[in-house]
């Protein structure tokens, strides 16, 4: 027993260490490191090193473990600034744009490869959910307008909750004993009940975090990620969406001012990151890869009517008001250019095939099919999307010029002074190069206190130049945070004339007030 043990350690700690440096071999050559995980779920199988593993219920069990884990990563780290103008769109994306996309796939593989309805629209609901793991860790890397960016991420957060229930719907045995419109006002009740529940958990645990005065710095991170899974088990009791109140209760944990607030965010980044190299493994231990080769003709039928009719219409549909309604329009600009980089980027990883297991373990006719077509499929189109994602953006002219970006790194002190560390790196053909320090007009409250320079770093005067390739370290007051981001954007688009422009850093050209 004790050597079983030894060895299982053996085994785990090199899985671990191999998919870390997986990390860094994706990061520079742009391949996506799920597909590595799954690789290596493949290669220590029962078909590699002789692993057996065909447990659906164990896994769909671990695999919402693990979602967990994601969704709450993606909420706390998502800024409140960046996904209140956006969220009515990515709410949209997640219920209008899901439905489109069950119908749409439902209705050409049930065509196109004879399957019955319920099996058809199974597989329009299993792939019609963007993969939270896939987009937060594509498209961080990444220079994109930031509200891009979190409409993407903050559908991928979302559109998990509704899926999961009507993937469960349609698994069960009673499907059919009631007419479709039958089952719309319980799917309402629970994302309207989810959202509520993870309201209340966030705004509760936000009060208790500020006030409990732990005899720890490490007890704050284990608290704030338990409290979202709190509002994972609170939603499930209540019948209601439980990834959706974890998502929503992360959001309003991440943007609070807690104390260690930057040690809660790199305990769940680790966390998240064990949990996507534990669930893509898992995932790889439960395929045969004697059987996916049988299966790449449908992934490929299905794949195509996904990528290349389902997602556009979907992202079509949800951003219709958008262009009909003229406040809407001018809040987020979605133009062509904008809409086709949407349907692009809505990646499919691990939650697809986590949602495969759901029919497969309740013996659905057709559900081990369905699970191998869609492991197929993953990996097909995620190797194809993830990396044409960057030469897309820079064809489409949807790159950003340069970001301010939040520097991930433990600062109790600015915690204490209610502040917040930035970075901002100067790419090659930036308006901001050529730019002095106080032309950049920071409001008072923020001010840039080092600049990186050919791996040399010094306290820049005001009549410092930028150049490309120039690094910024920049301390921003929690008040004028956003007011310095918009400026420096404002000047990224514009250079030192942005105020002539009448360029003020918002996105509607509405002038800071300072």
């Amino acid at each position: 027993m004790s050597g079983d043990i030894d060895l299982a350690l053996l085994l785990g700690a090199a899985v671990v260490l191999v998919a870390v440096a997986a990390v860094r071999i994706s990061t520079r050559f742009g391949f996506p490191s799920l597909l590595i995980y799954l690789g290596i779920g493949l290669l220590i199988g029962e078909d590699g090193l002789g692993i057996r593993f065909d447990d659906a219920e164990l896994t769909r069990v671990l695999g919402f473990c693990a979602l967990i884990v994601i969704i709450a990563e993606g909420g706390l780290t998502a800024r409140v600034s960046t996904l209140r103008p956006v969220l009515g769109l990515a709410a949209l994306l997640s219920t209008v744009g899901v439905a489109v996309s069950i119908v749409t796939v439902g209705v050409v593989v049930h065509l196109l490869l004879g399957l019955d309805w319920r099996l058809a629209l199974l597989y329009g609901a299993v792939l019609s959910s963007t993969d939270a793991a896939a987009v937060f860790a594509t498209l961080r890397r990444l220079r994109l307008p930031p509200r891009l960016v979190a409409t993407l991420e903050a559908e991928s957060g979302m559109n998990d909750a509704p899926v999961v229930l009507v993937v469960v719907l349609l698994s069960t045995t009673g499907f059919g004993a009631h007419p479709w419109w039958y089952e719309l006002p319980i799917i309402g009740y629970e994302l309207v009940a989810g959202a509520a529940i993870g309201y209340a958990v966030g705004v509760s645990g936000r009060w208790l975090l500020r006030h409990a005065a732990l005899p720890s710095a490490g007890l704050y991170p284990i608290a704030a990620v338990a409290l979202t899974v709190l509002a994972y088990a609170a939603g499930a009791v209540a019948h209601a969406s439980g990834f959706l109140a974890v998502y929503v209760a992360g959001v309003l944990l991440g943007n609070a001012r807690l104390p260690h607030r930057q040690a809660i965010l790199g305990f769940a980044d680790g966390l998240a990151w064990t949990a996507q190299i534990g669930l893509f493994v898992l995932l790889g231990l439960l395929a045969a890869p004697d059987r996916l080769p049988g299966a790449i003709d449908e992934a490929l039928v299905a794949g195509l009517a996904l990528v290349l009719l389902a997602r556009p219409l979907s992202v079509v549909v949800s951003a219709l008001p958008y262009a009909l309604v003229r406040p809407l329009r001018e809040r987020i600009r979605l133009g062509w250019r904008e809409q086709t980089f949407l349907s692009w980027a809505g990646l499919r990883g691990a939650v697809p095939i986590v949602l495969a297991t759901i029919p497969l373990s309740e013996s659905v006719p057709g559900a081990r099919r369905l699970f191998d077509v869609v492991f197929v499929l993953v990996v097909i189109f995620t190797l194809v999307q993830g990396g044409t994602l960057a030469p897309l953006a820079r064809r489409l002219g949807v790159v950003a010029g340069a970001e301010p970006t939040e520097l991930s790194v433990e600062t109790a002190p600015l915690d204490r002074m209610a502040a917040d560390l930035l970075t901002l790196s100067i790419p090659p053909g930036s308006r901001l190069r050529g730019v002095h320090v106080d032309e950049l007009r920071l409001p008072v409250g923020a001010s840039v206190t080092l600049v990186v320079r050919d791996g040399a770093g010094f306290v820049p005067a005001p009549d410092t130049r930028l150049r490309s390739g120039d690094s910024l370290l920049i301390v921003a007051t929690a008040e004028v945070r956003g007011v310095a981001e918009r400026r420096l954007r404002a000047v990224s688009r514009r250079g030192r004339l942005a105020r002539w422009f009448n360029e003020y850093g918002a996105d509607g050209g509405a002038p800071d007030h300072r």
